[in-house]
């Protein structure tokens, strides 16, 4: 036997157990659809509706990520009781201080919302007079320094009246700061941000660090307290499996009282219009209590072995090569790629994602596109990047559910088998 046979060989090997279950499932479906029970019927498709295999992460236009079953349970919950809003927000603040050690916190509309309320806290404080005058800045601080540059989620920062300044590195953040300057945005993480913090305290400028994807791990909530970071926020609805529509905001106990003035239910406030409702509280802080008691080691050994059963498939494909890795700048869960010879084969990693996109349930992976994007937001901005075929695919583990990885490895070998053999895949 060749190297190449025995290769190919041990390749099926390693895939025999997972091909058996495929072959299993197959017969369940037909079965289920003999006696007329249609295991996919749900509300979505009662609506028309595809549901999605999520192979591509917690995207918000793919309704970010799903909810732990204690979130669930805490919002049913919290949906029985009228509650005072205000009252709410300062409970769960003093509980998200317990959990991380920051001063105090909030549940807003999102991290963008985050955002939103925190720029606004540091140009109106929680002065009345000038909650209301928002976004007109007249007489206030209203410079944002933007390190890094611009990006499709500064808007939130804008529709609050505050003017982007455009930083690159710890010497411009430096020079950029003047009597104007109200906050320091960032996204940067390690030592690119204990540099920029330094400058940030030097200067006594408050400092917004957006790590929206940033738990798991858990860990960070606390982190960033530790490092005594001015405002820090996360996204609800990514990796934190809280409600979608959520964020969390951490930081100085004064910056969070004034975000409280300008947000939510106060009538008046510019960011009024980002409601978050109490079962979104509720569920959010949930949300961190549980990852707080979590297990991550165990979560991240789940992961890989879901990731790990795709991989299996899909290299008993001639020609495919894979490799498992985890982003370290957000999304840090295990992450498939997968590469084939586009060229030689006439099959893009386009026309691949399309193919999964035919599929019912739809399966989505991570390709070039941003389905999502303002195709504008492109224009004027300085991280501008050329569209450009990626040369794979990924697939993130956190998003995909158990068993789901089976349907997704063995689809995603029919339709890179049938591109090898260069025909069009059914």
């Amino acid at each position: 036997m060749g190297n190449s046979s025995r290769r190919s060989f041990i390749k099926f090997a390693a895939a025999a157990p997972l091909l058996s279950q495929i072959a299993a499932r197959n017969l369940y479906a037909q079965a289920a659809t003999a006696i007329g029970k249609n295991p996919r019927q749900n509300v979505y498709t009662r609506l028309g509706v595809k549901t999605v295999i999520n192979c591509r992460g917690t995207w918000t236009y793919l309704s970010g990520s799903l909810e732990f079953p204690e979130v669930r349970q805490a919002q049913i919950e919290a949906g029985q009781h009228f509650v005072n809003m205000l009252d709410l927000q300062r409970g769960a603040g003093r509980r998200l201080a317990e959990l991380t050690g920051a001063e105090s916190g909030m549940v807003t509309s999102g991290a963008a919302g985050a955002m939103a309320v925190a720029t606004a806290a540091c140009m109106a404080g929680a002065n009345d007079k000038y909650v209301w005058q928002l976004p007109d800045t007249t007489g206030l601080k209203n410079e944002v320094i933007m390190m890094g540059g611009r990006s499709a989620f500064d808007n939130a920062i804008r529709l609050t009246g505050a003017k982007l300044i455009l930083a690159y590195s710890p010497e411009e953040l430096a020079n950029a700061i003047n009597e104007n300057t109200a906050m320091i945005y960032t996204t940067d993480l390690g030592e690119k941000l204990e540099r920029q913090l330094a400058v940030a305290r030097d200067r006594k400028v408050p400092m917004l660090l957006d790590d929206a994807a940033g738990i798991p791990p858990a860990d960070n909530a606390r982190l960033y307290a530790r490092m005594k970071i001015d405002l820090y926020a996360f996204s609800g609805g990514k990796g934190l499996r809280g409600p979608q529509c959520s964020g969390l905001l951490l930081g100085r106990k004064d910056l969070i009282e004034a975000a409280l003035a300008n947000s939510s239910p106060r009538e008046g406030s510019v960011c009024r219009a980002m409601k978050v409702g109490k079962e979104e509280v509720i569920g959010c802080v949930t949300a961190l209590e549980t990852w707080l008691n979590v297990d991550e080691k165990k979560v991240y050994r789940e992961w890989n072995e879901r990731i790990d059963r795709i991989r299996k498939l899909v290299d008993t494909v001639p020609g495919v090569k894979t490799d498992v890795h985890i982003p370290e700048d957000g999304n840090r869960f295990p992450t498939l790629k997968v590469f084939w010879d586009q060229a030689a084969w006439g099959f893009s990693t386009s026309d691949c994602v399309q193919k999964l996109r035919e599929n019912d349930p739809v399966i989505e992976v991570l390709g070039s596109d941003n389905p999502s994007l303002v195709t504008a937001v492109r224009e004027g901005n300085p991280n501008r990047k050329e569209h450009k075929e990626a040369d794979h695919i990924e697939l993130v583990s956190m998003t995909i559910q158990p068993g789901q990885e089976i349907i997704v490895g063995q689809r995603l070998r029919e339709i890179l088998s049938s591109a090898q053999k260069g025909k069009s895949a059914a």
